[in-house]
Order: structure tokens, then C-alpha cells, then sequence
């Protein structure tokens, strides 16, 4: 069911006055900081990630909920040192939305996503002025594989990537040959070395995936998922059995990992 306009303003005031009454009145709500719900943040949009992935719509509107809270929680706070309200907060992405859609409220043409995601790039760094690095919008906290992803789509927002796919994947094997030299099985192999290297490929891997089209933080979280669900079935199949892991040969669990293969 679709919501009105009058209704979603009246959802939204809602919430906002719920909010007031929290912070007010309840002693949890009236005792956190800025830095208490940070963690607490994190955790609600991990949480919405995992709904995302597992498609589940009912538990990405409750966690979407969650998250929600959290960006009115935030503003409520800032609104009592006068430093900010809801109201700034809204009306700051509105302005920056508009300003970075010029193909929608200004005169200029695109050809598709990609140009808009390159005009957005450009427009943002035009707002700094120049003063900070095209890079300097990737958190520093995100993890590995996503910030590889976001620098890459960045320097490439400004032009600085490869033309062609092949390109890329020729890259790729040009890291996993420098890889496989400094990984010789030989007494002198060098760790550190031997994890500078690797990291190469995986850069490398991360780029040749986004020219696919394919995100590489999901792709691997969705193989890790994979791997959860296989491993805990060939556990259970062991306790069916009466056996540990521990006490299984490799041959006698492949059996039950490839019987899981048919579920996941």
C-alpha cells in the first residue's frame, strides 16, 4: 500500500515528536551522546546489510526503521547545543541533491548512470574547491574491499582508469604471476613480501569486478553466507551421526559438504 503525502508528513512529525518525548522523559534516551550511539549505528546498518542480502523485505523495513531513529536521534541531540536540527539536516541534502543533479534541475544532458555518477564526482570536488583529494570522501574506517571499490570509482569519476575490461584482467595476471613468484615454497619466502603483493591482486580483483559490474564486498559476503550455511549443515549431519568434526577424515566430510551443495 502506497502512502500520501499528507500521510508521510504525518509519519515523519510522528517520529519526530516520539523523539521529543524519548529524550525527555525516558532515562536511557536522555542520558546518550553523539558518542554513545555511534557503535550502536553501526550495528543497525550492519544489521540492514544483512537484510538486504538475505532479501528478507520485512526485516529491511525494521531495520530501515532502526536506522532512521538513529539519524533523528542524532539531530536531536545537536538541536539542543543549537549546533543543528532535523530541519538543517534536511533541507543541507536537499540543497547538496539538487546542486548534483544538474541533469534533472539544471540544463545539462547525460547519456546514462555512468556520466551521472562522474558529474557528481566532479561536482563534489568542485564544492571543496579543490582544497581536498579527489579520495578524501572514502572513509578511512570502511572496510578493505569496499574502500578499494570507492577510491577506484572515484579516480575513475576524474578519468584516471583503464579503457577496456581486458585490460584490467591482464593486470590481474600480471599480480597473480608477481604473487606466485614471491610465493615460492621455498624456505627464503618473504611474509611481508609475499602480503604486499597479494594485496596487489586483490586490488586488482576488486577493479576488474567493478568494470563487471559486480560489487565486491556483496559477492564475497554472499560466499561467506554460502560457506556459513554448507559448514553448519555437514555439522549437523555429524551430530546426526554421532561424530565430531575433529574425528572425521577430510573424504568422509566432503561427503556431506557436496549433499549441501543441493540446499545452498
Amino acid at each position: 500500500m502506497l502512502h500520501s503525502k499528507e500521510e508521510k508528513q504525518q509519519a515523519f512529525l510522528r517520529l519526530i515528536d516520539i523523539m521529543d518525548d524519548l529524550r525527555t522523559q525516558c532515562p536511557w534516551d536522555k542520558k546518550q551522546t553523539l558518542q554513545s550511539l555511534r557503535h550502536l549505528t553501526i550495528e543497525e546498518v550492519f544489521e540492514l546489510s544483512e537484510a538486504i542480502l538475505a532479501e528478507n523485505m520485512q526485516e529491511i523495513k525494521k531495520e530501515l526503521g532502526d536506522v532512521l531513529l538513529h539519524i533523528v536521534f542524532y539531530a536531536r541531540i545537536a538541536s539542543e547545543t543549537e549546533s543543528f536540527d532535523i530541519v538543517d539536516v534536511i533541507n543541507e541534502l536537499c540543497e547538496k541533491l539538487i546542486r548534483r543533479h544538474p541533469h534533472i534541475y539544471g540544463n545539462v544532458s547525460v547519456s546514462g548512470a555512468e556520466e551521472v555518477s562522474q558529474n557528481w564526482e566532479q561536482i563534489k570536488q568542485a564544492e571543496s574547491k579543490g582544497e581536498k583529494s579527489v579520495l578524501a570522501g572514502v572513509p578511512a574506517s570502511l572496510p578493505a574491499l569496499l574502500k578499494a571499490m570507492r577510491m577506484q570509482e572515484k579516480a575513475r569519476a576524474v578519468g584516471f582508469d583503464w579503457e577496456q575490461k581486458e585490460q584490467v584482467w591482464q593486470k590481474v595476471e600480471e599480480e597473480m604471476q608477481e604473487f606466485q613468484q614471491t610465493y615460492n615454497h621455498t624456505q627464503d619466502f618473504d611474509l611481508q613480501e609475499a602480503e604486499k603483493e597479494f594485496g596487489d591482486l586483490l586490488f586488482s580483483l576488486v577493479n576488474y569486478a567493478r568494470f563487471l559490474g559486480i560489487n565486491p564486498e556483496t559477492a564475497l559476503e554472499r560466499t561467506n553466507q554460502k560457506f556459513l550455511k554448507r559448514f553448519q549443515y555437514l555439522e549437523q549431519k555429524a551430530k546426526e551421526n554421532n561424530r565430531r568434526l575433529s574425528e572425521m577424515s577430510l573424504s568422509e566430510m566432503d561427503i556431506f559438504w557436496n549433499e549441501a551443495k543441493n540446499f545452498t
